[in-house]
């Protein structure tokens, strides 16, 4: 099954990075957001790649042309140019780059998308979040139910520290970045099938919109909730807290299981 990664946005909310390259190429210790999003799907053993391509999109292919020499140890012969790898990394995935256009709304991405996807279901997340969804667990249970969209719903997750205040004004407890546990949001993750592409008109057309409102508009939109981990990278602020977690665990939250 193929996963679609929309890569081309803007970014503007993490503009002290996106001035320069798109927002999933901000790095989280030494690689980029994109490549940690993409090894969460390989753990489940997901490796044909399609990343939608938009602002900037010349970084990330970029990236992906030259990883094996930039990963390799190798010989070049100047006179001939030829290369020989003498190690190479043991990646092997396949990663189509697809141009959807620079200014091209989420849904229309999608619809672009249409030739390489030949009719079939697909995976689908965004290049800016992150989380340790067990994504067999995700697959099976939007087979079990049948709808054209699965979404994985997370907790939200507060930017304020929580108190609990008593009558007297004693703070009984503070919690540092507590969880919504009654609210879901959209955490990406989806799993789609190709029906959903009917319901593109084009490129204007953000699948948060009429897409998916539709769909549950007609009783075509499941939920898989996951109370694992998850972050978001929208601001400066999330950028370096996954970084923090990068530094401070030996395998990160996102690679753990569920």
């Amino acid at each position: 099954m193929k996963v679609v990664i929309l890569a081309g946005g803007l970014g503007t909310r993490l503009a002290e990075v996106t001035s320069e390259i798109p927002k999933p190429m901000a790095r989280v210790g030494p690689e980029p957001m994109l490549m940690h999003i993409m090894r969460v799907y390989a753990a489940h053993g997901f490796t044909e790649f399609v990343i939608a391509l938009g602002y900037r999109g010349e970084v990330i292919r970029d990236y992906f042309t030259s990883y094996r020499a930039m990963h390799s140890d190798l010989t070049v012969h100047l006179d001939t140019g030829a290369v020989e790898y003498h190690r190479s990394p043991d990646v092997p995935w396949q990663v189509h780059l697809i141009d959807t256009g620079a200014s091209t709304m989420t849904g229309g991405r999608i619809k672009r998308l249409a030739p390489i996807l030949k009719d079939e279901p697909f995976m689908l997340t965004y290049g800016d979040g992150i989380g340790n969804v067990d994504l067999n667990a995700l697959l099976q249970y939007h087979r079990e139910h049948g709808k054209w969209i699965t979404v994985t719903a997370v907790h939200p997750v507060s930017r304020y520290g929580k108190l609990v205040i008593e009558a007297d004004g004693t703070v009984s407890q503070f919690v540092e970045k507590p969880q919504f546990e009654d609210d879901w949001i959209n955490g990406g993750f989806f799993v789609m099938e190709p029906d959903i592409l009917d319901h593109i008109d084009g490129d204007d057309t953000v699948l948060e919109r009429e897409p998916l409102e539709r769909a549950a508009r007609r009783g075509q939109l499941q939920a898989y909730r996951h109370a694992g981990f998850w972050h978001s990278m929208d601001t400066l602020r999330d950028l370096q807290q996954l970084n923090e977690l990068w530094r401070s665990t030996t395998v990160p939250p996102w690679l753990s299981q569920p």
